[in-house]
């Protein structure tokens, strides 16, 4: 056991009184591209992040359910007896929902205690709900000994978000933390729900991914990404398709659009879907070849549709990427080759492909411009792809 786990099996020990079981892990991601295709039935192409949510966990011999966060000292108790939506509120109905959800499917469990952390950035648009779902669901269901494959495991964690949170997002986020392997990017058909583990290396050839997170805030429950997604299913309706994902197999341009749509609204959510399904084939063709300037491009396109198109980006965001972009060159700072706000939107992180020796100079150039234009000062990182859920201790 490394000694960040002995020491959160400590912790548990004292807040509880009794050793842990086990320490289970599920990361973060970061979206490479594909926004707002996940509940279109389109393609994304995230990566699984090294920063995880970890939960210590013991099953107990009642039906209750003990949940302790080092991340704000509070807790929770319920029982699984009557959980239902709304009897668990705040950061700990992540945790109940997963649980309930399990439940519901037919999974009958034991009361647990849990003891939950996380290096996963909170409101940054990187799945840190999502990656404490799949951790207390990874550790629940050993515990009870239930077997699970990853893809049923992630559809029960975004049932638990929908249903007994009530964020309607796609599943791309659960399916990430769950199914994702070190050093690719996991394509997925959200329609077929088929994977396919694609090669996503930068250091051999001198790049890196920077994620800024804007530090702009970022609520996506309060109603605009139900309302994006609400938009969506009325564009299916009028072009009476079952997703909007049909388009691409159909072989609909951007340009036959406005025969179809008469409204400017629909329209241009409509084609932010469409082009974003095929630049995530179009990034995966990239990375298979090494064409990292043309997938700088594609990245740069995703912000200006989402911007534009789909109307998610926040003026902290824009400023990033433009920042990003127009970076003078130097001996020692090279403009980014595409950058793009990542995540629900409005707000949260900005992804960007980069000179792996320009890290230093570009951020500092992102937090200069930041202090000029009156916004909090950004942070960021380099992020490599990591593996997906499991078991640490």
């Amino acid at each position: 056991m490394s000694a960040e786990h002995l020491a959160l099996a400590e912790k548990f020990q004292a807040g509880y009184g009794r050793p842990c079981t086990g320490i289970w892990a599920a990361p973060g991601r970061v979206n490479l591209i594909g926004e707002h295709t996940d509940y279109n039935g389109g393609f994304v192409l995230p990566f699984a992040l090294p920063q995880v949510s970890q939960v210590a966990a013991a099953a107990r011999e009642d039906r209750m359910v003990h949940v302790r966060s080092l991340l704000n000292s509070e807790t929770a108790e319920f029982s699984l007896d009557g959980l239902a939506p709304g009897v668990v509120e705040g950061w700990a109905a992540y945790a109940a929902g997963m649980l309930w959800s399990l439940e519901q499917a037919g999974h009958m469990l034991p009361g647990f205690d849990l003891l939950i952390d996380s290096t996963v950035p909170i409101g940054a648009g990187l799945s840190s709900s999502a990656a404490l779902e799949c951790s207390v669901g990874l550790a629940a269901t050993e515990l009870a000994g239930v077997v699970l494959p990853a893809a049923e495991l992630a559809r029960l964690a975004q049932h638990a978000e929908n249903d007994f949170v009530g964020m309607p997002c796609g599943i791309m986020d659960q399916m990430a933390s769950v199914a994702a392997e070190a050093e690719h990017a996991l394509l997925l058909d959200t329609r077929s729900m088929s994977t396919e583990q694609v090669p996503f290396t930068l250091v051999e050839d001198g790049l890196a991914l920077l994620v800024i997170d804007s530090l702009a805030e970022h609520r996506l429950v309060d109603g605009e990404y139900a309302a994006r997604r609400a938009q969506c299913e009325a564009g299916a309706r009028m072009l009476r398709v079952a997703s909007l994902r049909e388009l691409n197999d159909d072989g609909v341009t951007p340009e036959d659009l406005p025969a179809r749509l008469s409204d400017e609204v629909t329209l241009r959510r409509v084609r932010h879907v469409l082009t974003e399904n095929a630049r995530v084939l179009a990034a995966r063709e990239a990375l298979r070849t090494g064409a990292y300037a043309q997938l700088g491009e594609i990245l740069t396109a995703s912000h200006a549709s989402q911007r534009d198109d789909f109307e998610i980006t926040v003026p902290e965001t824009d400023t990033l990427v433009e920042t990003l972009l127009s970076a003078p060159p130097s001996v020692e700072v090279q403009p980014a080759l595409g950058a793009r706000q990542v995540g629900g939107g409005f707000g949260g992180c900005v992804i960007a492909l980069i000179h792996a020796d320009s890290f230093d100079g570009l951020l500092a150039a992102v937090q200069d411009n930041a202090r000029r234009h009156g916004f909090t000062e950004p942070t960021g990182f380099l992020a490599h792809p990591s593996a997906g859920a499991r078991r640490l201790a």
